[in-house]
Protein backbone atom coordinates (compact mmCIF):
# COMPACT_ATOMS: atom_id res chain seq x y z
CA UNK A 1 0.00 0.00 0.00
CA UNK A 2 1.31 3.52 -0.92
CA UNK A 3 0.20 6.62 -1.56
CA UNK A 4 -0.68 5.82 -5.75
CA UNK A 5 -2.79 2.47 -4.27
CA UNK A 6 -6.03 2.17 -5.44
CA UNK A 7 -9.32 0.52 -4.77
CA UNK A 8 -11.98 -0.92 -7.37
CA UNK A 9 -15.41 0.74 -7.11
CA UNK A 10 -17.99 -1.09 -7.78
CA UNK A 11 -18.54 1.08 -11.48
CA UNK A 12 -15.24 -0.43 -12.30
CA UNK A 13 -13.30 2.61 -12.14
CA UNK A 14 -10.50 2.65 -9.56
CA UNK A 15 -10.12 5.29 -6.66
CA UNK A 16 -7.18 6.20 -5.04
CA UNK A 17 -7.37 5.29 -1.63
CA UNK A 18 -5.67 8.87 0.09
CA UNK A 19 -6.96 12.37 -1.53
CA UNK A 20 -7.03 16.22 -0.31
CA UNK A 21 -10.27 17.65 0.60
CA UNK A 22 -10.72 21.42 0.02
CA UNK A 23 -13.96 22.31 2.38
CA UNK A 24 -14.26 26.11 2.45
CA UNK A 25 -10.83 26.50 1.00
CA UNK A 26 -10.97 29.43 -1.77
CA UNK A 27 -9.35 30.99 -4.89
CA UNK A 28 -6.04 30.86 -4.72
CA UNK A 29 -5.88 29.39 -1.51
CA UNK A 30 -7.90 25.83 -2.60
CA UNK A 31 -5.51 26.33 -5.96
CA UNK A 32 -2.54 26.20 -4.02
CA UNK A 33 -3.39 23.41 -2.13
CA UNK A 34 -4.14 21.57 -4.86
CA UNK A 35 -1.24 21.72 -6.70
CA UNK A 36 0.88 21.15 -3.56
CA UNK A 37 -1.30 18.13 -3.15
CA UNK A 38 -0.93 17.03 -6.74
CA UNK A 39 3.42 17.64 -6.81
CA UNK A 40 3.47 15.22 -3.89
CA UNK A 41 2.02 12.40 -5.57
CA UNK A 42 -1.94 12.23 -4.79
CA UNK A 43 -4.54 11.77 -7.48
CA UNK A 44 -7.48 12.09 -5.55
CA UNK A 45 -9.63 15.96 -5.04
CA UNK A 46 -12.73 15.97 -3.25
CA UNK A 47 -14.65 19.39 -3.91
CA UNK A 48 -18.43 20.14 -4.23
CA UNK A 49 -20.53 22.60 -5.42
CA UNK A 50 -21.71 24.12 -1.96
CA UNK A 51 -17.89 24.64 -1.55
CA UNK A 52 -17.80 27.49 -4.20
CA UNK A 53 -13.87 26.95 -5.05
CA UNK A 54 -14.71 24.32 -8.52
CA UNK A 55 -12.95 26.68 -10.62
CA UNK A 56 -10.04 26.90 -8.42
CA UNK A 57 -9.91 23.03 -8.47
CA UNK A 58 -10.43 23.07 -12.08
CA UNK A 59 -7.54 25.54 -12.66
CA UNK A 60 -5.43 23.58 -10.96
CA UNK A 61 -5.94 20.30 -12.24
CA UNK A 62 -5.47 21.59 -15.69
CA UNK A 63 -2.30 23.34 -14.63
CA UNK A 64 -0.91 20.37 -13.05
CA UNK A 65 0.89 19.01 -16.53
CA UNK A 66 -0.63 15.53 -15.15
CA UNK A 67 -2.43 13.28 -17.65
CA UNK A 68 -6.40 13.19 -16.97
CA UNK A 69 -6.73 9.70 -16.67
CA UNK A 70 -4.12 9.66 -13.67
CA UNK A 71 -6.81 11.78 -11.98
CA UNK A 72 -9.57 11.09 -9.32
CA UNK A 73 -12.02 14.49 -8.79
CA UNK A 74 -15.32 14.52 -6.77
CA UNK A 75 -17.84 16.74 -6.88
CA UNK A 76 -21.25 16.85 -5.12
CA UNK A 77 -24.92 17.79 -5.55
CA UNK A 78 -26.16 19.97 -3.21
CA UNK A 79 -29.25 20.00 -1.67
CA UNK A 80 -31.71 22.77 -3.11
CA UNK A 81 -30.86 21.34 -6.35
CA UNK A 82 -32.76 18.26 -5.24
CA UNK A 83 -34.97 20.03 -3.83
CA UNK A 84 -35.75 22.25 -7.22
CA UNK A 85 -35.42 19.27 -9.63
CA UNK A 86 -32.49 20.82 -10.85
CA UNK A 87 -30.23 17.98 -10.70
CA UNK A 88 -28.96 17.51 -14.24
CA UNK A 89 -28.32 21.73 -14.65
CA UNK A 90 -26.55 21.15 -11.74
CA UNK A 91 -24.08 18.38 -12.65
CA UNK A 92 -23.15 20.61 -15.76
CA UNK A 93 -22.17 23.78 -14.11
CA UNK A 94 -19.92 21.86 -11.70
CA UNK A 95 -18.79 20.43 -15.20
CA UNK A 96 -18.61 23.39 -16.63
CA UNK A 97 -16.76 24.93 -13.94
CA UNK A 98 -13.98 22.57 -13.21
CA UNK A 99 -13.27 22.28 -16.65
CA UNK A 100 -11.98 18.54 -16.58
CA UNK A 101 -13.81 16.98 -19.36
CA UNK A 102 -15.71 14.43 -17.60
CA UNK A 103 -16.34 14.19 -13.35
CA UNK A 104 -14.90 11.07 -11.69
CA UNK A 105 -17.75 10.85 -8.83
CA UNK A 106 -20.32 12.51 -8.34
CA UNK A 107 -22.03 12.19 -4.88
CA UNK A 108 -25.61 13.68 -3.79
CA UNK A 109 -24.38 15.48 -0.57
CA UNK A 110 -26.84 14.92 1.86
CA UNK A 111 -30.01 12.34 1.91
CA UNK A 112 -32.83 15.58 1.10
CA UNK A 113 -36.21 14.40 2.58
CA UNK A 114 -38.62 16.13 0.97
CA UNK A 115 -40.61 13.87 -1.24
CA UNK A 116 -37.91 11.31 -0.57
CA UNK A 117 -35.64 13.54 -2.95
CA UNK A 118 -32.49 11.46 -2.14
CA UNK A 119 -34.01 8.66 -3.97
CA UNK A 120 -35.87 10.61 -6.75
CA UNK A 121 -32.18 12.23 -7.46
CA UNK A 122 -30.34 9.09 -7.20
CA UNK A 123 -32.08 7.74 -10.32
CA UNK A 124 -31.32 11.28 -12.21
CA UNK A 125 -27.51 10.08 -11.33
CA UNK A 126 -27.85 6.97 -12.89
CA UNK A 127 -28.66 7.99 -15.96
CA UNK A 128 -25.97 10.66 -15.96
CA UNK A 129 -23.53 7.93 -15.46
CA UNK A 130 -24.75 6.15 -18.42
CA UNK A 131 -23.51 9.16 -19.99
CA UNK A 132 -19.80 10.00 -21.13
CA UNK A 133 -19.08 12.87 -18.74
CA UNK A 134 -19.59 10.82 -15.57
CA UNK A 135 -17.41 7.67 -14.50
CA UNK A 136 -19.39 6.95 -10.86
CA UNK A 137 -22.16 7.57 -8.40
CA UNK A 138 -22.25 8.00 -4.77
CA UNK A 139 -23.90 9.37 -1.93
CA UNK A 140 -22.90 11.22 1.07
CA UNK A 141 -24.13 11.49 4.82
CA UNK A 142 -26.22 8.58 3.90
CA UNK A 143 -27.00 6.49 7.28
CA UNK A 144 -28.00 2.48 6.61
CA UNK A 145 -31.55 3.02 6.11
CA UNK A 146 -31.29 6.02 3.20
CA UNK A 147 -28.52 2.88 2.00
CA UNK A 148 -31.09 0.51 1.63
CA UNK A 149 -33.56 2.69 0.76
CA UNK A 150 -31.68 3.10 -2.88
CA UNK A 151 -30.58 -0.49 -2.96
CA UNK A 152 -33.93 -1.33 -3.19
CA UNK A 153 -35.12 0.66 -5.68
CA UNK A 154 -31.53 1.16 -7.92
CA UNK A 155 -30.48 -0.03 -10.82
CA UNK A 156 -26.98 1.47 -10.12
CA UNK A 157 -25.77 1.26 -6.62
CA UNK A 158 -24.12 3.81 -4.90
CA UNK A 159 -20.09 3.19 -5.73
CA UNK A 160 -19.30 5.20 -2.68
CA UNK A 161 -20.70 6.88 1.06
CA UNK A 162 -18.42 9.72 2.15
CA UNK A 163 -19.64 10.10 5.72
CA UNK A 164 -18.04 11.72 8.90
CA UNK A 165 -16.01 9.70 10.50
CA UNK A 166 -13.26 10.11 12.96
CA UNK A 167 -12.15 7.96 16.50
CA UNK A 168 -14.90 9.68 17.83
CA UNK A 169 -17.25 8.58 15.77
CA UNK A 170 -16.05 5.58 14.64
CA UNK A 171 -19.39 4.36 12.76
CA UNK A 172 -18.17 0.92 12.88
CA UNK A 173 -22.53 -0.08 11.93
CA UNK A 174 -22.59 1.75 8.84
CA UNK A 175 -18.45 0.92 7.78
CA UNK A 176 -19.27 -2.67 8.15
CA UNK A 177 -22.80 -2.25 6.07
CA UNK A 178 -20.85 -0.18 3.37
CA UNK A 179 -18.33 -2.66 3.02
CA UNK A 180 -20.43 -5.82 2.74
CA UNK A 181 -23.13 -4.12 -0.13
CA UNK A 182 -19.84 -3.31 -1.99
CA UNK A 183 -19.73 0.36 -1.19
CA UNK A 184 -16.92 2.51 -0.15
CA UNK A 185 -16.46 4.10 2.84
CA UNK A 186 -14.83 7.38 3.09
CA UNK A 187 -14.51 9.31 6.06
CA UNK A 188 -14.99 13.52 5.38
CA UNK A 189 -13.44 15.34 8.27
CA UNK A 190 -11.30 11.94 9.11
CA UNK A 191 -8.71 14.09 11.70
CA UNK A 192 -12.30 15.21 13.55
CA UNK A 193 -10.92 18.95 12.62
CA UNK A 194 -8.27 18.73 14.89
CA UNK A 195 -10.20 18.11 17.91
CA UNK A 196 -9.34 14.52 18.37
CA UNK A 197 -5.27 15.22 18.04
CA UNK A 198 -4.78 15.83 21.93
CA UNK A 199 -5.90 12.70 23.13
CA UNK A 200 -2.80 10.93 25.24
CA UNK A 201 -3.70 7.82 23.58
CA UNK A 202 -3.33 8.98 20.49
CA UNK A 203 -0.11 10.78 21.50
CA UNK A 204 1.57 7.68 23.09
CA UNK A 205 1.10 5.58 19.73
CA UNK A 206 2.50 8.76 17.41
CA UNK A 207 5.57 8.58 20.05
CA UNK A 208 6.07 4.64 19.55
CA UNK A 209 5.94 5.05 15.89
CA UNK A 210 7.63 8.87 15.25
CA UNK A 211 4.99 9.75 13.97
CA UNK A 212 1.95 12.91 14.64
CA UNK A 213 -1.13 12.30 15.91
CA UNK A 214 -2.34 12.92 12.37
CA UNK A 215 -0.88 10.49 11.09
CA UNK A 216 -1.72 8.18 13.25
CA UNK A 217 -5.41 8.35 12.78
CA UNK A 218 -5.32 8.40 8.97
CA UNK A 219 -3.04 5.04 9.47
CA UNK A 220 -6.05 4.06 11.05
CA UNK A 221 -8.61 4.76 8.23
CA UNK A 222 -6.59 3.20 5.76
CA UNK A 223 -6.50 0.24 7.47
CA UNK A 224 -9.76 -0.43 8.37
CA UNK A 225 -10.02 0.21 4.44
CA UNK A 226 -11.13 3.23 4.22
CA UNK A 227 -10.47 6.01 1.43
CA UNK A 228 -9.34 9.19 3.52
CA UNK A 229 -9.48 12.74 2.53
CA UNK A 230 -8.00 15.14 4.81
CA UNK A 231 -8.34 18.45 4.39
CA UNK A 232 -5.53 20.76 4.54
CA UNK A 233 -4.37 24.42 2.84
CA UNK A 234 -1.11 24.43 4.08
CA UNK A 235 1.68 22.76 2.11
CA UNK A 236 3.64 21.12 5.26
CA UNK A 237 0.60 19.08 6.53
CA UNK A 238 -0.71 18.08 3.18
CA UNK A 239 2.74 16.58 2.48
CA UNK A 240 3.01 14.98 6.43
CA UNK A 241 -0.93 13.52 5.57
CA UNK A 242 0.75 11.56 2.64
CA UNK A 243 3.28 9.91 5.06
CA UNK A 244 1.12 6.84 5.95
CA UNK A 245 2.66 4.03 4.27
CA UNK A 246 6.17 3.12 5.88
CA UNK A 247 4.45 1.77 9.62
CA UNK A 248 1.45 -0.01 10.78
CA UNK A 249 -0.85 0.18 13.72
CA UNK A 250 -0.82 -3.10 15.67
CA UNK A 251 -3.98 -4.58 16.41
CA UNK A 252 -3.64 -3.49 20.12
CA UNK A 253 -3.29 0.54 18.75
CA UNK A 254 -6.26 -0.14 16.44
CA UNK A 255 -8.21 -1.05 19.52
CA UNK A 256 -6.98 2.18 21.63
CA UNK A 257 -8.03 4.44 18.82
CA UNK A 258 -11.27 3.06 18.47
CA UNK A 259 -12.45 2.96 22.21
CA UNK A 260 -12.09 6.87 21.83
CA UNK A 261 -15.16 6.26 19.72
CA UNK A 262 -18.13 8.89 21.76
CA UNK A 263 -20.32 8.54 18.98
CA UNK A 264 -20.00 12.62 18.98
CA UNK A 265 -20.49 14.38 15.65
CA UNK A 266 -18.76 17.57 14.89
CA UNK A 267 -21.20 18.17 11.84
CA UNK A 268 -24.75 18.01 10.87
CA UNK A 269 -26.54 15.00 12.01
CA UNK A 270 -28.15 13.24 8.41
CA UNK A 271 -31.39 12.75 10.23
CA UNK A 272 -32.43 16.18 11.22
CA UNK A 273 -29.65 18.69 8.96
CA UNK A 274 -31.34 21.72 8.47
CA UNK A 275 -30.12 23.03 5.11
Amino acid sequence: MNLQSRVKLSSGYEMPILGLGVFKAQGEEAYNAVRWALDAGYRLIDTAAYYGNEESVGKAVRESGIPREELFVTTKLWNQRIRDHEEEAAFEESLKKLGIGYIDLFLIHWPVREERGYLRAWSVLERLQRGEKLRSIGVSNYNIHHLEDVLRSCEIKPAVNQVECHPELSQTELAAFCQKNGIVFEPWSPLGRGKVLGDPALAAIAAAHGKSPAQIVLRWGLQRGFVNIPKSVHKERILENADLFGFELSEAEMERIFALNKGARIGADPESFPF
